[in-house]
């Protein structure tokens, strides 16, 4: 038996138990002058106690630490418990290292907030503002100036650096050379090719030109110049450098901020509305480099030869002998310095654009210093992280993953396993870690849900996932297998990407796009520190002239597998597509039949 009640009483009911105030109460009377104008009032300062302060920033900062928890402590439980269970030694530096991966996942914090505060929306202000304001030529002229001050400002590139110190330059002389003598050149060259790269990216943007073509001529000259280093005894040693550089650039500062860049110029030129502005510049941005740095092995080896590099080697190591280095030079004010100089000159760079090139008033200015302040903190505890974590994480899980099959100095039980046992159990090793660190990157889930969304469906989420992953594994085992057998690095690189440009012509525009740049968000600032100091481990330890390849080839493993998972998702779509039309046609044919 139904009964009715009245609304009243019924909106009574879901207020019982609740007290209402006016808000009047908690704010003081409103004054009016003669004239009956509202007096202003000054509220008392707002006083908080320390509880207070924790309780207002404790879910701002756990957010933000646990996204960097979720992509650093996996990866560092998986290494360590390797050592431990299958390679059966304990790291003695256990406590430097577990600091320096804390350092890590602050910086990053630090550096990512900063990234989307300061730096990420200045570049999209000015992106959407030069054209309005300025000539195509002075705009292409301030991009390539962008891509080369965001090189500088790439965390991966202090990796790069470092990885000098490891290279002996009686094997690799022009190597060597490049690491140490040409440093500052060779990252001013990988940053030129960048902006080199974004201009060109832009200018695709502005136009609506085809990725395909782009990648053909690009290709071209790049795996020419691989064969000609590989005929070269010296120059071939430079090979897995320059290729390696493409992955290094593609990191957390360079893909955000000149793509905001470029989509800010492609809307303000009316072309920013396609399903494909947002593609394509990381690709280019990945293969211009490696056409720069061997350019620049080409013009070191033509001004310099093998013994000069020697001698200057050896005359400048006795001389470090005797003179202490300054103080910036020393941990921890050197990791201090490069952040504060990474960061610094792209900021004051923008600023000089924005305010002076371009007259503009920055709006939320507030907002976007404390991001830049926010980012510079970030860069220096992440360098301190670097050199103290990932660098000797790597370096120590990579010095020691050839006693699993051979028989290493330093090391009493060695090799610990049959040689087929510990090679597979060191290719296994390696396609575990190239998965587990792919898997959690940030960029490649934000890539997952664009490529689902502009594929209405036919390209899911967790179908790119997967495939990136896989490709990826299969990559950074090739990487381990090219430096356990001592394979020539061209032997792989090369038949990979003939087959990635047959793939790419049969393959749409959409996938196409996605799958080269999918090799770019993959090699994150955790990546490529770890994987790198991890190569350098093993060639180290297995005295192979360098342990530089496995970075590109962690690259070219994402393209193949995803236009391959692209090219079966088409053609499923097309069976599908036909079988709905053979089954509406033969309804259609029963229709007619009865009528």
């Amino acid at each position: 038996m139904s009964s009715s009640y009245r609304f009243g009483d019924y909106q009574r009911k879901l207020g019982a138990g609740r007290n209402e105030m006016s808000m009047n109460r908690f704010f003081p009377k409103l004054e009016t002058d003669a004239e009956g104008c509202v007096v202003p009032r000054e509220l008392p300062p707002l006083k908080l106690v320390p509880a207070e302060i924790y309780r207002l920033i404790r879910p701002y900062v756990s957010v933000r630490f646990m996204e960097q928890i979720k992509a650093v402590v996996p990866l560092a439980v998986y290494l360590v418990l390797f050592q431990i269970l299958i390679l059966r030694q304990l790291e003695a530096d256990y406590w430097i290292i577990t600091s320096g991966l804390f350092a890590v996942i602050v910086g990053l914090m630090f550096f990512m907030e900063g990234l989307k505060l300061g730096l990420m929306p200045f570049g999209t202000v000015i992106g959407a503002t030069l054209p309005r304001k300025l000539s195509l030529p002075l705009v292409l002229l301030i991009t390539l100036l962008l891509g080369i001050g965001v090189t500088f400002a790439e965390p991966a590139i202090g990796a790069l650096k470092a990885a000098g110190q490891n290279v002996s330059v009686e094997q690799a002389p022009y190597l060597y050379a490049l690491l140490n003598d040409w440093s500052g050149v060779l990252v001013l060259v990988v940053g030129a090719s960048v902006g080199l790269a974004a201009v060109l990216g832009t200018l695709r943007f502005v136009y609506g030109w085809s990725l395909k073509p782009l990648i053909y001529a690009t290709l071209m000259p790049v795996l020419a110049l691989t064969l000609f280093a590989a005929m070269d005894p010296e120059l071939q040693k430079v090979i897995g450098l320059a290729w390696d550089c493409g992955a290094v650039t593609t990191g957390p500062v360079t893909v955000p901020l000149v793509l905001s860049l470029g989509i800010g110029i492609a809307a303000a030129a009316g072309k920013g509305d396609s399903e494909l502005s947002g593609f394509g510049i990381v690709t280019l941005a990945s293969l211009f480099p490696i056409i720069g740095v061997f350019l620049l092995a080409l013009y070191v080896s033509n001004s310099q030869s093998p013994g000069e590099i020697i001698a200057l080697a050896r005359d400048l190591a006795s001389t470090a002998q005797d003179v202490s280095p300054a103080w910036y030079e020393r941990s921890p004010w050197q990791e201090i310095v490069l952040g504060v100089r990474a960061i610094l000159p792209l900021v004051l760079f923008l600023f000089f654009v924005f305010n002076v090139v371009l007259k503009e008033k920055l709006q939320n200015k507030g907002e976007m210093i404390y991001g830049i302040v926010l980012t510079v903190i970030g860069m220096c505890i992440f360098n301190l992280g670097l050199t103290f974590g990932l660098s000797m994480l790597g370096g120590s899980i990579g010095s020691l993953v050839p006693a699993a099959f051979l028989e290493i100095p330093g090391i009493e039980i060695s090799p610990i396993y049959k040689y087929i046992v510990g090679v597979t159990l060191a290719l296994l090793f390696a396609w575990a870690l190239g998965y587990g660190a792919t898997i959690a990157e940030p960029a490649l889930n934000a890539l997952g849900e664009t490529t689902e969304e502009l594929t209405n469906g036919v390209f899911k989420k967790s179908t790119l996932l997967k495939a990136v992953s896989l490709g990826v594994a299969f990559g950074i085992a090739a990487g381990v297998a090219k430096l356990v057998f001592d394979l020539p690095l061209v032997w792989i690189l090369v038949p990979g990407y003939l087959l990635a440009i047959v793939l790419t012509f049969f393959s749409s525009e959409q996938f196409v796009n996605v799958a080269w740049d999918s090799a770019g968000v993959t090699t994150g600032p955790i990546t490529v520190p770890l994987v790198l100091a991890m190569g350098l481990g093993i060639g180290g330890a297995m005295n192979a002239v360098e342990g530089f390849g496995i970075l590109c080839l962690a690259s070219i493993g994402p393209i193949i597998s995803v236009m391959v998972t692209g090219l079966w998702a088409s053609y499923q779509a097309r069976i599908q597509t036909l079988a709905i039309q053979a089954v509406s046609t033969s309804h259609e044919q029963e229709a007619q039949a009865i009528v």
